[in-house]
């Protein structure tokens, strides 16, 4: 394709695991940027789309796959392409015309030219005045716009972003995304092609041209949307709120199989996998959400995420959560309360405890596994180090210890068994 910058093809990566096997975080990806576009990398932590931006920018290796930049493997740091980061990466003891001049001394310029054009990226992002502050003396926004200048100074060809909107507050974050859109539809960005790696559904729709939605465990891209709206992009548009719906409705027929699917049993499930870390009392709030006015036990994930003010990785993990335990289920961008639910909303704290204690027996086989554990012990009681090698066996050391710290939190919540963090030690109160 002549009017291709990037192309990625077939693309695999994967990194060692603690018992010598290798964890697969990227899938057979393969994807094409444009001259002149916007393409968005959407979907949850975990799903690889930070990684993937590492193979792109040369600081990583695919372990099959290639990654063709304007015709060539990319098989280390690339010139023409940059990168701007969600924390900033700003050196605190330079100014800021010294942080933005640090990628252009890398070239090797002149040093008239390097103070030329670092004054001129940095008027470029509005940030004329604050050459000489540092910068413990801006604002997370002002911060970013640093980091956005450092990058476009040196002419990259393609820029990556890295969720560099996700650090700030609603207000900042709106005001330089609107102002970056506008330089780039001006034609002002010295950039030829824009990947955004985003878990923000409308930030994806507002910038855009395309967006590849992503699935995890391992990342792979399950579809490729594009975005005909002309900027400036209203999210109150029909057409707007309708690619919106859409994408929601890719990740949750995707990455959440509805329970009538597998009545007996949640799709896939098993001690193996790898539970959300969301708390009861998120689960507890959501469920009574939903229970109450306007939605009366059902809604559209879209349309509560706006009311509740949460992004796909607040949301989501506690939606397949309520799901899990069968109080909810989601499906087709909609989430809906099941007769459990209803009855949690509508109990008491102890018959919502035992209501919660009855659905995690059930429904988390490793909730189950460790109490009849403790119940077949004679002193009811059980290490920590006993279940972590098990669920090491499956998954990530890192992953191994955030799903057991989430079946703690819960079954302390259900009063099914406890836990002592000191003695790193299991035990059953009441073993019957």
């Amino acid at each position: 394709m002549s009017d291709a910058l990037l192309q990625i093809r077939s693309c695999c990566q994967a990194f060692p695991k603690a018992d010598g096997e290798d964890l697969l975080v990227l899938d057979d990806i393969n994807l094409t940027l444009k001259d002149g576009e916007i393409v968005g990398l959407l979907g949850r932590s975990g799903s690889g789309k930070s990684t993937l931006l590492r193979l792109i920018a040369g600081l990583a290796r695919p372990v099959s796959g290639s990654v063709i930049y304007r015709g060539q493997p990319v098989i280390g740091p690339a010139p023409g392409i940059a990168m701007v980061f969600q924390s900033f990466a700003l050196f605190p003891w330079l100014t800021v015309l010294e942080n933005v001049e640090l990628g252009l001394e890398a070239l090797g310029l002149p040093e008239a030219e390097i103070r030329r054009r670092a004054l001129a990226g940095i008027d470029l992002i509005g940030l004329d005045g604050y050459e000489s502050a540092y910068p413990r003396e801006l604002s997370g926004g002002m911060r970013q716009r640093v980091g956005f200048a450092r990058a476009l100074v040196v002419h990259p060809n393609i820029l990556l972003m890295d969720e560099p909107f996700s650090a700030l507050d609603v207000l900042t974050a709106e005001t330089l995304r609107t102002d970056f859109l506008d330089l780039w539809i001006e034609g002002k960005l010295p950039i030829k092609g824009v990947l955004l790696v985003t878990h923000n559904i409308e930030e994806a729709v507002l910038m855009c041209d395309r967006i590849l939605v992503f699935s995890r465990n391992p990342g792979h891209i399950i579809e490729e949307i594009k975005v005909d709206l002309p900027h400036p992009r209203s999210r109150v548009e029909p057409a707007f709120r309708d690619l919106v719906e859409r994408i929601y409705v890719a990740l949750t027929a995707r990455q959440a199989p509805a329970p009538r699917a597998a009545p007996d049993r949640f799709a896939g499930m098993g001690i193996e996998m790898v539970l959300p870390r969301v708390s009861a009392n998120a689960l507890a709030g959501l469920i009574e959400a939903l229970a109450g006015a306007p939605y009366n036990g059902e809604a559209d994930l879209p349309v509560i995420a706006s009311t509740l003010q949460m992004e796909v990785d607040d949301l989501f993990p506690i939606a397949e959560a309520l799901q899990l335990l069968r109080f909810a289920e989601v499906e087709g961008g909609d989430i809906k309360l099941t007769d459990a639910g209803k009855q949690f909303a509508e109990s008491g704290v102890d018959d919502r405890k035992k209501l919660f204690q009855r659905q995690l027996l059930a429904y988390v086989p490793l909730a189950a596994h460790i109490r009849r554990v403790l119940q077949d012990r004679a002193q009811h009681e059980a290490p920590k180090r006993r279940f972590v090698d098990e669920l090491e066996d499956h998954m990530a050391e890192e992953a191994a210890e955030g799903t057991l710290r989430c079946v703690v939190a819960w079954a302390r919540f259900a009063e099914a068994f406890a836990y002592d963090d000191r003695s790193e030690t299991f035990s059953l109160d009441n073993p019957s």
